[in-house]
């Protein structure tokens, strides 16, 4: 933080939050190729940052289909990451799982030179050691096998998250 001298501003540097989405599809992993910097010509998961006052889930389904060209149902939150940085303000990372809508195919948006589905033991050159962290933990986690249902609105997307290691707390107990 920054804080001015002469009064009592302060200059915070939140991070941003940011959004990638692992869309399975055909026992793969739908990537896009970079068209824009950073990363230009490297793979990476459709996601992107997400817009003020708007809900991080409805996000990550937003950035799919400007870059992957395809609605998509999310099923799961995979983990939050923090993504450092030391050029700017680091970032928060949400990382969903999703797949196509059925009879959907992906296909290139605007910020994307191709796009592809690719087993997840045989991946290209990424664009963001974020993603590979992301893929990495999609690979470690039982998620990927299960058949999950569609995430329902922020509240549906907070629930698909792993349990807390906080302790549980007590149930109340009728007094009367």
């Amino acid at each position: 933080m920054e804080a001015c001298p002469n009064d009592s501003f302060v200059l915070w540097r939140d991070p941003k939050v940011a959004t990638a989405v692992v869309v399975q599809s055909g026992g793969g992993v739908v990537l896009g190729r970079r068209a824009i910097e950073p990363g230009y010509g490297l793979w990476c998961l459709p996601g992107g940052f997400v817009n003020a006052d708007e809900d991080p889930a409805a996000a990550a389904a937003r950035e799919c289909l400007e870059e992957i060209g395809v609605e998509v149902e999310l099923t799961g939150l995979l983990g939050v990451f923090h993504v450092a940085k030391t050029d700017a303000s680091s970032m928060i990372g949400l990382a969903y799982l999703g797949r196509l809508k059925r009879g959907s195919a992906p296909r290139v948006g605007d910020e994307m030179l191709e796009v592809g589905v690719f087993p997840p033991d045989a991946l290209p050159a990424l664009a963001f050691p974020s993603h590979a962290a992301v893929l990495a933990e999609f690979v470690r986690s039982p998620a990927p096998q299960a058949a999950a249902a569609p995430l329902r609105g922020g509240a549906a997307a907070r629930g698909a998250t792993r349990p807390s290691p906080a302790p549980a707390r007590p149930k109340p107990r009728s007094t009367r």
